[in-house]
């Protein structure tokens, strides 16, 4: 019966993961309780997850990311990279890759292509080249980089721990580090080879009302002496209600008007700006005393002013917008700023905006003000996609952030101390030398990953002790065991590949590491392969955007359509799937 119960919740769980009927940090823990109500799991074992080395260390490492990040350590070679962009286009591509993979070794790589995704729009406007030939390579070289080392990704992290649980030889820092550096070479050489051309030039270097195709939805209105609307204010008058459309500006004898619509009583010529769709502008072409002003074409200066930004960002992978609509979340006045376009699941949206379910990776073009530009490029809940506005880093302490760090790593690579204990220690050094600030703390740790591994951890648990993984394994050995060990670990590193191209790494990694662990024990061959392939297999998510929080990510300002991904990212899967058939029996051999 326990058996059958975890079976089920373990289908539910994939189920749930693939088709995002539920939020994943929600449909962990709810796996975690009806273990619990079951019986499956005594209660300690249940909440095993929340004390688990793997999720505090996780935890750490996203603060230790944004103490780097906060520090503007991160954005030391920006500068440097725009500037060889404009001479050397094609080596910039190549160093840009370099940077994101070093830095992904060491640190969050979702941090790392956040602070990278807006200098990569920098450099493809320096060097005349389309941002959605740089945002994928910049993408993929994070995930090479993750691999590199055992913190590089938390699916290493993960896996490591569920092996030391079992009685393992815990994983050294540098144990990943020879194959990761060949998947890296043999990855980067194909994406600045091949990759990048087969990329599409999905968004030219145009102004945003271009990029968003804004145009058709923007109209210029004078108002008659006869018109309705004259005499009252803006915000409030006929021109408003009776045709659902939002004023932008308004012009008073060629001069805008720095009043905001709820504050402007309405003139006789004035000329008024407007947001709405094409059945609106119809019906004002048949409204007395309002005429249209025709326009050649507009440009960002056109919706600009002198305290007046056109921004584009990018909805965060923990944001807590994810699931809002703009309507449900107030969004003009929460955060000061008007959606005029939204590019949702690879569609731009233009009309009813106030109704479209947020998701993460969405892109919204927003005009602010610049006093509260600042507040949104600091606010976690967005990545800006925008270098006019940059959030003020404690450049003083970046070198101490790079330092401790350093200190993280080497004293877990020396085994001096366990990472979980190094981890912390930096964390609470980053909060102690003033590197982070104690309220940017909490903000900085994704905790939908957090919770999702301490509700998914303790089904790895159940499907251990049930007896389910050996039920697994033995069925699989039977089937394909005498293929040998290496065809399985071929077998199951693409099983591994194409799981988490649906769902979470981290997810695929808990249900794949017990079966992986009891099907070399039924062989009679180490284990140890076998946990190297779930871990690169987990973390090489390239065929869709959705796989991987970092192709999400770029999902959206790339202006990727899905089969983008499928084109570039399947040859390459196919070539680390081959690279580790190969290479992964010589460094962990199956009879140590």
């Amino acid at each position: 019966m326990d058996i059958a119960i975890v079976l089920a919740l373990t289908a539910g769980c994939v189920y749930v993961l693939v088709t995002e009927k539920l939020r994943v940090d929600l449909a962990a823990i709810f796996v975690s309780i009806a273990l619990i109500a079951t019986r499956v799991l005594t209660p300690e074992q249940g909440l095993s997850g929340f004390s688990n080395s793997a999720t505090v260390t996780v935890a750490a490492m996203f603060v230790l990311s944004a103490g780097l990040s906060r520090t503007g350590a991160l954005n030391a070679a920006t500068t440097l990279l725009v500037k060889l962009a404009k001479w050397l286009p094609w080596l910039a591509v190549l160093v840009v890759m370099l940077v994101a993979a070093v830095s992904s070794a060491f640190i969050n790589n979702t941090a790392v292509v956040a602070v990278m995704l807006p200098v990569a729009l920098e450099m493809g406007r320096a060097a005349k080249l389309s941002p959605s030939r740089l945002l994928m390579p910049l993408s993929f070289a994070s995930m090479f980089g993750g691999v590199c080392t055992l913190i590089g990704t938390s699916t290493n992290i993960l896996v490591a721990s569920i092996a030391e649980k079992h009685g393992m030889r815990p994983f050294a820092m540098f144990e990943p580090t020879p194959l990761g550096l060949i998947m890296a070479a043999a990855g980067m050489a194909y994406m600045f080879i091949i990759g990048i051309r087969l990329i599409e030039e999905r968004r030219a270097d145009a102004d945003l009302t271009e990029v968003f195709d804004i145009g058709r939805y923007l109209t210029d209105v004078v108002l008659g002496p006869e018109a309705k609307s004259v005499g009252m204010v803006a915000a409030r008058s006929p021109l408003v209600k009776d045709l659902d459309v939002e004023i932008l500006a308004v012009f008073r004898k060629g001069q805008k008007l720095a009043e905001a619509p709820e504050e402007i009583v309405l003139q006789a010529g004035d000329v008024v700006r407007l947001n709405c769709d094409t059945a609106r502008i119809e019906k004002l072409q048949h409204r007395h005393g309002v005429s249209l002003v025709s326009h050649l074409g507009w440009r960002d200066y056109d919706l600009e002013g002198e305290d007046v930004e056109l921004v584009e960002a990018v909805v965060a992978p923990n944001s807590r917008l994810i699931g809002e609509t703009l309507k449900s979340l107030r969004f003009k006045d929460a955060y000061g700023a008007k959606v005029l376009a939204i590019r949702h699941h690879g569609q731009l949206a233009q009309e009813k905006l106030d109704s479209v379910p947020l998701r993460a990776g969405d892109t919204l073009l927003l005009s602010v003000t610049q006093e509260r530009l600042e507040s949104i490029a600091k606010n976690p809940a967005f990545v800006l996609v925008t270098r006019k506005v940059m959030p003020r880093y404690r450049k003083d302490k970046a070198l101490l952030a790079v330092l401790i760090i350093a200190c993280v790593v080497a004293l877990a690579a020396l085994k001096i101390a366990p990472i979980v204990v190094t981890a912390l220690a930096g964390a609470a050094l980053m909060v102690v030398t003033g590197c982070l600030k104690p309220e940017e703390v909490y903000p900085s740790v994704d905790w939908k990953v957090i919770l999702m591994l301490a509700g998914l951890i303790p089904l790895g648990v159940a499907i251990e002790t049930t007896g389910l993984a050996a039920m697994l394994s033995k069925a699989i050995v039977a089937a394909f065991g005498w293929l040998g060990p290496v065809v399985f670990l071929s077998a199951l590193y693409l099983c591994t590949s194409l799981l988490t191209e649906m769902m979470s790494n981290s997810a695929t990694a808990v249900l794949l590491t017990p079966i992986a662990i009891s099907s070399a024990q039924a062989m009679g061959v180490d284990s140890r392969p076998f946990l190297v392939a779930v871990m690169f297999a987990a973390s090489s998510s390239f065929m869709t955007p959705v796989g991987y929080q970092t192709n999400t990510l770029i999902f959206g300002p790339g202006a990727y359509k899905f089969k983008d991904f499928l084109r570039v990212g399947t040859p390459l899967n196919i070539i680390f799937w081959i690279l580790a058939t190969i290479f992964i029996p010589k460094y962990w051999p199956f009879h140590p």
